[in-house]
């Protein structure tokens, strides 16, 4: 057995023996600062495990009783360790896609951008797709969107298309444009924008959400294999991060296909809750057969249906009451009531949960007087336990009069700090400074009695746990800068934080009373640390890192 950093033993190799006698664990953890998220035994120096699930949490002394010949011991070596952290909201193939493509993350600046694709081109055929992703322009002198004519400086002939970090814009060269028929006289579609220069009235090559399909449909089709390597380089990410599980917020049933192949061959280790796009085919079919619970000893369920009814706010197609501060547009929605509701009535009668994509004030007002009115539609006796907990995924804009809403309607806003402090560096100048009082309002939703899943949205973030953890209780940029409308007041504590990764994180995937905490009875999912992120200053926190990552009693990753 290889020795790692945290030294793994066999119990008779250590004078450490039972004092009583008990049922020998498979696995024993000792001499751990353990944080259980169990308010009646918060800290533990030691757990039991067997058959993948926690048998014992206390001190070494009482632990060393269920340590027998076969029981492995884990020496923590005083690391900190906390209960499996979730990603309550990523994008798992995005992931692995990201670092398959260009990765356009940090770039600097407009040249920076050109530069990086100038290479890319360089290394392809000609007119070869050149396809990236995780540029954003706010810290770019001056902060704008890059366009078809800076693109086709370097790239007259390749067609390339460039996501934008949020996932909501895309910019393309006039080559991409040309090959989508997309000119001055095509209309915009249906929750989606195609944006023109102001002068001259032509398509400058930014394209938000739906208008992005006009280009999408154009790309060469993913070669055999390159699906499947997506989802495995996210989830190992992931697991190196510190996940233990993801719950992914959108995919069809060729994914999980894919998914549950991977899966009976061993290949994830990564719990995954996942949701199927809708309205559409893909929920239709979820409706009629019904969620997948549990699959592959509880590492795989789908039971959502993730409905998208805005854009970004960073690329301005975010659903607003009033219209943007620097653009003459309210933004959009991207679904019709007269579509989305039948669909909302017919889950709440079937018991899946619905999580909405929702950015805008309006947004999420229109969502909650959705979600109100499937609610109405079916009688409290009718409903299941899953139509308790449906989800607004983000929640960052909220007039402040619909904050107490969430928590009057049972709706769990899942929301992703780290938004807090990238948006608000050009957040005041798209909203003004009134309309962020209701922005990335963790805090208030907490005094009112929500529960806050905690996510990362990666790709459109980093998707590591530190920074989600550390936006959340800093709500500071990397550098420890706060400024005008950033709303301090909103940070929450580092008990609630640990919750939002967590135990809260669990329930909105209705998994508290198996996984959150660290009890007995619950699958021994951990993440071990490499320093008590509960004590040290707010700058350490980002310099935490994973050192091991434990699902149902498995090391599934382990640091050198």
């Amino acid at each position: 057995m290889r020795l790692g950093v945290l030294g793994l033993t066999l119990a008779l190799a250590v004078p450490w023996m039972p004092l009583q006698k008990t049922p020998s664990a498979d696995l024993v953890f000792r001499n751990g600062n353990i944080y259980t998220v169990n308010e009646r035994q918060p800290q533990v120096e030691a757990l039991a495990v067997s058959a993948g699930k926690i048998v014992f949490a206390g001190n070494n002394e009482r632990g060393a009783s269920y340590v027998g010949k076969n029981t492995r011991v884990v020496d923590l070596q005083g690391h900190t360790v906390v209960p499996g952290l979730t990603d309550a909201h990523c994008h798992l193939a995005g992931i692995g896609a990201r670092e398959m493509t260009l990765n356009l993350e940090g770039t600097a600046s407009l040249e920076d951008l050109l530069t990086k694709v100038k290479a890319r081109i360089g290394r392809s055929k000609p007119r070869e797709w050149i396809t990236g992703r995780g540029w954003i322009e706010t810290h770019w002198k001056p902060p704008v969107f890059p366009t078809r004519w800076d693109l086709d400086l370097i790239a007259p002939k390749n067609p390339v298309f460039l996501k934008r970090a949020d996932g909501h814009g895309a910019v393309a060269n006039s080559a991409a444009l040309k090959l989508a028929g997309i000119d001055r006289s095509t209309p915009n579609p249906f929750g989606g924008e195609i944006m023109k220069d102001r002068k001259s009235g032509e398509p400058d090559g930014m394209l938000l959400d739906r208008a992005q399909d006009l280009v999408t449909a154009h790309l060469p089709r993913p070669g055999p294999g390159e699906g499947d390597q997506a989802l495995l380089v996210g989830a190992r990410r992931s697991l190196e991060a510190g996940w233990c599980q993801v719950q992914n917020a959108g995919s069809n049933y060729d994914e999980i296909g894919r998914l549950m192949r991977l899966f009976r061959q061993g290949k994830i280790k990564l719990r995954i809750y996942n949701a199927v796009y809708g309205p559409g085919p893909d929920a239709d079919r979820l409706l009629r057969e019904g969620p997948i619970l549990g699959a592959f000893d509880g590492r795989f369920t789908t039971r959502a249906i993730k409905v998208v009814l805005d854009g970004a706010l960073g690329s301005k197609g975010a659903a607003l009451l009033e219209p943007y501060a620097d653009h003459d547009t309210a933004g959009f929605l991207a679904q019709k009531e007269e579509v989305l509701l039948p669909m909302l009535i017919e889950a709440m009668r079937k018991g899946i949960q619905v999580e909405t994509h929702a950015i805008g004030d309006r947004a999420n007002r229109v969502i909650l007087d959705l979600y109100g009115k499937a609610y109405q539609a079916v009688p409290a006796r009718e409903r299941r336990l899953e139509s308790s907990r449906w989800r607004v995924e983000h929640a960052q804009i909220v007039h402040p009069n619909d904050i107490p809403r969430f928590a009057r309607l049972g709706v769990i806003p899942s929301m992703q700090p780290s938004h807090a402090i990238g948006d608000l560096f050009f957040a005041p100048s798209r909203l003004g400074m009134k309309r962020l009082e209701g922005a990335y309002a963790w805090r208030s939703f907490l005094k009112w009695n929500s529960i806050i899943a905690g996510g990362s949205d990666a790709p459109v973030e980093r998707g590591e746990p530190m920074i989600e953890f550390y936006a959340a209780v800093a709500r500071k940029d990397f550098k420890g800068f706060t400024g005008e409308g950033w709303h301090p007041e909103e940070a929450v504590s580092r008990t609630d934080a640990l919750k939002m990764f967590t135990i809260w994180a669990a329930y909105a995937a209705f998994e508290e009373s198996t996984r959150g905490s660290l009890e007995p009875g619950k699958w021994a999912d951990m993440t071990v640390l490499s320093a008590d992120i509960m004590k040290i200053s707010e700058p350490e926190v980002l310099k935490t890192r994973c050192v091991m990552t434990v699902i149902a009693g498995e090391t599934v990753f382990e640091a050198e």
